[in-house]
């Protein structure tokens, strides 16, 4: 089984604990052949990016692409949904310096009407009201599918309980990815096994906080492997 590449890693301009640089010689060392830098979207009140250092990044990453010839460096982000509508914190002047997005929910985003958000907030947190929470976090994460160009959704399922056969229709339809995340255990076997028919793909996500993490997937690819998923379906394994 042979990886090649970590679409999901945070650096020190989040709440990483290393460098772009640093992410970029673990995934040298790990033999990938792409390495993604992503950090959270600036609307994430505790780790998010600040909005004026997302144009530094980019100039950072094509300099690091000019100095490492032998892994391709791409910029990243892990968006916030916000809200039920599908908004995510990523705008025209951050898009523009973006290669892909991702995007997932997050306790600590800041909310777009913040007396609604923050309950849906604190309902997600105790795991009251079950129902309508699962009712509004997937109308969420398919409205931010059908209003963005995502590329992954990030650990689905985790914070926020969602109804992951309806999410998956419509990834299939917008060609969205599902991350297997190998930091927080979504998706789970269970959950992998009721996606087992959907003809979606997957993606592992190291979700690395510190370097020696990047291209960390031991714990996904159990989860997958137990689940009977196809590894065709997974984009970063090359089954060859």
């Amino acid at each position: 089984m042979n990886i090649i590449a970590d679409y999901h890693t945070h650096t020190v301009y989040s709440h990483g604990k290393g460098t772009v640089e640093d992410n970029v010689k673990e995934a040298i060392n790990k033999g990938l052949k792409t390495i993604g830098i992503s950090d959270h979207g600036y609307k994430h009140m505790g780790f998010g990016i600040k909005y004026k250092d997302i144009k530094k990044m980019r100039d950072e990453i094509d300099e690091l692409n000019e100095k490492y010839k032998n892994v391709n460096i791409l910029m990243g982000i892990e968006a916030n949904i916000l809200d039920n509508e599908g908004n995510i914190d990523v705008d025209d002047n951050i898009r523009q310096y973006l290669d892909y997005i991702m995007a997932g929910y997050h306790f600590g985003s800041t909310p777009t009407k913040l007396i609604k958000g923050s309950i849906n907030h604190i309902i997600n947190y105790t795991g009251l009201f079950k129902k309508s929470a699962i009712e509004y976090n997937t109308r969420a994460v398919i409205n931010a599918m059908n209003k963005n160009d995502i590329f992954i959704i990030t650990h689905p399922g985790a914070k926020a309980s969602v109804d992951l056969l309806e999410i998956a229709k419509e990834a299939k339809k917008t060609n969205t990815i599902l991350e297997v995340n190998s930091k927080h255990g979504h998706l789970t076997v269970e959950e992998l096994k009721l996606l087992k028919n959907s003809g979606i793909k997957f993606a592992l996500g190291s979700d690395a906080h510190h370097p020696k993490d990047v291209g960390n997937f031991t714990n996904g690819i159990d989860r997958i492997k137990q689940a009977g998923i196809d590894i065709s379906r997974v984009i970063n394994i090359d089954g060859r």
